[in-house]
């Protein structure tokens, strides 16, 4: 009788893949991985419940990165100064981070990754890193996770970190906000000088860039710039800084030194006059404010699912209060949750 032949052990269960604890992710993004890097801004526009965690982790390692805003009108070259400046920077021993913002799909919602074609001649580069963040549907030009995207740059060790925008219309000059300084483009042929008054970027333009300067009419365009600066300067406003004019040909890396050296002496101007500071804390303060807001539209919310605002709406529809005051419980209703939480 030939034995029967012992069951076989059970094969072991595959090991499940360690995961990257909040402490790693930042410690390793800090060392210089660009794996880490990237999985820190993916956590960002994920809103991860690790948020918290890392931005904490992060707070004390940033605050050292030259962040430099480009912004202007669809088609005016913004990609590829933004890809020549990361050049000129490279060449001066400097790493660079760069978040492009591009416009979300209609389908998918990511980002249509426009921008990072224009940049494949960084792609390799190990000092620099270039990462599209999807607007979303955002307003203003910049994605809601753009600030703490920022941050994480800031913390791995990137010397200038440069954010594209989508493309700013005549109320879409968020950047002016986020960056220490913020270069303004426009090509000659596609809107005057007056039009960009409309749109309020010789107001939030530090240093303005006519790209595209090879073509009929950048001569025009560059006068009647001059011109409207020296309208709107110091002799009329009462600032000091008066943003400088520079022409660039951005495709052939045509006038991007002189671009440089202005981001040079406008950050030494704001150093001089403590502006780079009081620059720095109103960005904290407008951030602060976006999440507080954000926690107040989550309890928001909340009420709304219960009988309060109901009950408070039935109320000032049949006259018994005014909305004023129906407003009035509602802040002392979020001000108790606040306090129990």
């Amino acid at each position: 009788m030939i034995p029967a032949s012992a069951p076989a052990a059970p094969a072991p269960a595959p090991a499940r893949p360690r995961t990257a604890s909040a402490a790693d992710l930042v410690d390793a993004a800090v060392a210089g991985n660009p794996r880490a890097v990237a999985r820190l801004i993916s956590l960002v526009e994920d809103a991860a419940g690790q948020l918290r965690e890392i931005m904490a982790l992060l707070a004390p390692r940033a605050g050292h990165a030259q962040v430099i805003g480009l912004t202007g009108s669809p088609g005016v070259g913004k990609s590829t100064s933004t890809s020549a400046l990361v050049a000129a920077f490279r060449a001066r021993g400097l790493r660079v981070g760069v978040l492009a913002i591009d416009p979300s799909s209609p389908f998918t919602g990511g980002a249509l990754l426009g921008d990072r074609v224009r940049m494949q001649e960084h792609a390799t580069d190990p000092g620099v890193y270039i990462r599209s963040l999807a607007s979303r549907g955002q307003l203003g030009g910049l994605s809601w996770a753009t600030p703490q995207a920022l941050r994480v740059l800031d913390a791995a060790g990137f010397d200038v970190v440069l954010v594209e925008t989508v493309g700013v219309g005549q109320a879409e000059v968020d950047i002016a906000s986020l960056a220490d300084c913020t270069l303004v483009l426009l090509a000659p042929g596609m809107g005057d000088g007056v039009q960009a008054a409309k749109a309020g970027i010789l107001e939030i333009a530090d240093i303005l860039v006519v790209n595209k300067a090879d073509r009929d009419g950048a001569e025009h365009t560059y006068r009647e710039l001059k011109n409207m600066i020296a309208l709107t300067g110091p002799a009329a406003s009462g600032q000091e800084w008066r943003p400088p004019v520079r022409k660039t040909v951005a495709a052939r890396g045509e006038g991007i030194a002189e671009v440089v050296a202005a981001i040079a002496d406008h950050r030494a101007w704001m150093v001089g006059h403590g502006v780079l500071d009081a620059r720095r804390r109103r960005r904290a303060a407008d951030e602060i404010e976006q999440i507080a807001l954000t926690a107040l539209r989550q309890r928001m919310g909340d009420l709304r699912g219960g009988d309060l605002i109901d009950g408070l709406a039935a109320q000032v529809t049949a006259g018994r209060i005014d909305p004023y005051t129906a407003a009035d419980r509602v802040v002392a209703a979020l001000g108790a949750a606040t306090r129990l939480a």
